[in-house]
């Protein structure tokens, strides 16, 4: 009762922002799974930050269209590129306005000192603003950005060109990604004046859809419409409310209470009695996802090939797609969905062999109770709905041939952060594409240049990498194809990884919104959305 009153509270509060408005507030409540660890999209990598700020708050020069994988134009209106494939000229869309806040009140529209900001700042460390606030930039590192862009000129106001050193076939694409949000060049001056340039992730200013009002660690995000939107037909919410609860029981319960409109990563076992539910809509789309096991292999025993086979034999993964994903997930074998173009299906698992699985640690000389680590997410996410049973039934399975798997799980940016430090054995995580473009899977979770990123295996390949590369840098679909596959032969060979299944994506929301869309990168965009409660 008591969570009940305060949720009432809570909108109410809503209506009392929006009564200034002359028409009668719109709100809309979205049961969020997890807290954001900042408000910086340049610093982060997954879908619980990106949903908090580059889909609400901020634009990028392209985007993705709503529930697609196709680019269009954002604060770019129009781009150029040159015939050598590495000169990208874009020009800016005039009269878009930063968020007017407390804490900042822009004196000028955006133009190309802003672009020439939010990029000089992920390629320059000596950059005063990150010397002011030291920060890496992980997903812009990870698709080797940071060596490929040899410069960002301002042409004009209204003009940048950005140039490549090598062909980047993915480019636009790569552009229209959450980590390339535009920052305000003349906040971040401000905050860089005052010493306080740690605030541009505390205290967000943007062009986007939505202006941040109010933040609760583990509790609420609270949002405006942003009645300046430089695309006005998209803002359709006048108060946008993150109610954020882990537990994806409760986030059900919520939903059907009304407490919230939308919600996300429901537990398989609640999606029929949420398809019962004459109030709620449960549309699906076929994961473009991938939940796997990686294997660090700057780690003994994972440094040797042996022990990674031998580990991978071991897992009944059919098994665990009956028991986590309930008539949810499909089979995964490659290091990436067979709906992203260049799948290679000739690709086949080695199968479920405890026998030889045995043989195989014995030939490499682990004894029997080798103990390890095996980390657990503390989140859902579509590629694994139920981490901490998944590795309860891994740790069944590699008990079964010897090897001792001691569960670990921490918060979940400290997960990922000490993931990223190579702290993990072996670990649960998984994937949701970003841009369509397989490099988005081969080079951004398996490359050399993502190993201190995504590429939580820290497996670096010569041969794999070399065709990885070789495959960005060309624009021809089906040279790029025939890389690719051989690539996922490699991968398939080093075994960094234990693909695990690829997910069926349910977004359950109240039947009074519209125009909510599925992303195939699992993100959550409100713009263009409406609660006709």
């Amino acid at each position: 009762m008591r969570q009940k009153s305060t949720f009432k509270s809570m909108l109410a509060a809503s209506l009392i922002l929006g009564s200034g408005l002359s028409h009668a507030a719109s709100n809309l409540v979205f049961c969020s799974e997890g807290s954001p660890a900042g408000f910086d999209p340049g610093q982060y990598t997954t879908g619980t930050d990106f949903d908090a700020t580059s889909e609400t708050l901020f634009n990028r020069l392209a985007q993705f269209q709503r529930g697609s994988t196709q680019v269009e134009p954002a604060l770019a209106s129009s781009w150029d590129i040159g015939e050598d494939g590495k000169r990208y000229v874009f020009h800016l869309r005039p009269g878009v306005k930063f968020h007017s806040t407390d804490y900042f009140k822009p004196t000028r529209a955006f133009n190309a000192d802003d672009v020439l900001f939010t990029f000089q700042r992920m390629l320059d460390k000596d950059h005063p603003f990150r010397k002011a606030y030291p920060t890496e930039f992980p997903y812009f590192t990870d698709m080797g950005l940071d060596k490929n862009i040899a410069k960002v000129e301002k042409v004009d106001e209204m003009t940048v060109a950005f140039t490549l050193n090598e062909v980047d076939a993915a480019f636009i694409q790569n552009l229209s990604m959450n980590f390339a949000a535009i920052q305000s060049a003349e906040y971040a001056d401000q905050l860089l004046k005052a010493g306080k340039a740690a605030q541009i992730n505390q205290k967000p200013v943007g062009t986007g859809p939505f202006v941040l009002k109010r933040y609760q660690k583990d509790a609420q995000i609270r949002f405006t419409g942003n009645k300046d939107y430089w695309k006005p037909e998209d803002v359709k919410i006048d108060n946008l409310i993150f109610a954020i609860n882990t537990d994806a029981s409760v986030r059900a319960q919520k939903l059907k209470a009304g407490e919230c409109q939308v919600t996300l990563n429901p537990r398989p076992a609640d999606i029929e009695s949420l398809k019962k539910d004459p109030n709620l809509l449960v549309p699906s789309e076929p994961g473009f996802n991938l939940g796997y096991i990686a294997y660090n292999v700057t780690r003994a025993p994972f440094d040797k090939l042996e022990v990674r086979q031998a580990l991978d034999m071991a897992v009944n993964k059919q098994a665990i797609i009956g028991a986590v994903y309930q008539g949810a997930g499909q089979l995964a074998v490659n290091g990436m969905p067979p709906t992203q173009w260049s799948y290679d299906e000739t690709i086949k698992d080695a199968g479920y062999n405890p026998e030889q699985a045995k043989a195989l640690l014995k030939a490499a000389g682990i004894e029997e109770g080798t103990e390890i680590t095996l980390w657990a997410m503390p989140v859902q996410r579509p590629y694994n709905p139920n981490a901490k049973l998944m590795a309860e039934m891994l740790q069944a399975d590699w008990a079964k041939v010897g090897i001792k798997a001691r569960i670990v799980s921490y918060e979940w940016g400290e997960y990922i952060k000490r993931a990223h430090n190579g702290e993990h054995d072996a670990m649960l995580i998984g994937w949701t594409g970003d841009n369509g473009d397989p490099d988005n899977w081969l080079g951004t979770l398996y490359g050399c240049d993502s190993v201190n990123g995504n590429n939580f295996s820290k497996w670096c390949d010569a041969d794999y990498d070399k065709l990885v590369k070789a495959a960005k840098a060309t624009a021809d679909v089906e040279q790029r194809t025939a890389l690719y596959k051989q690539a996922q032969h490699r991968l398939k060979e080093q075994l960094p990884i234990t693909p695990i299944a690829h997910s069926t994506v349910y977004q359950p929301m109240r039947k009074d919104v519209k125009d909510f869309l599925i992303s195939p990168f699992g993100r959550n965009s409100f713009y263009g959305v409406s609660n006709e409660r």
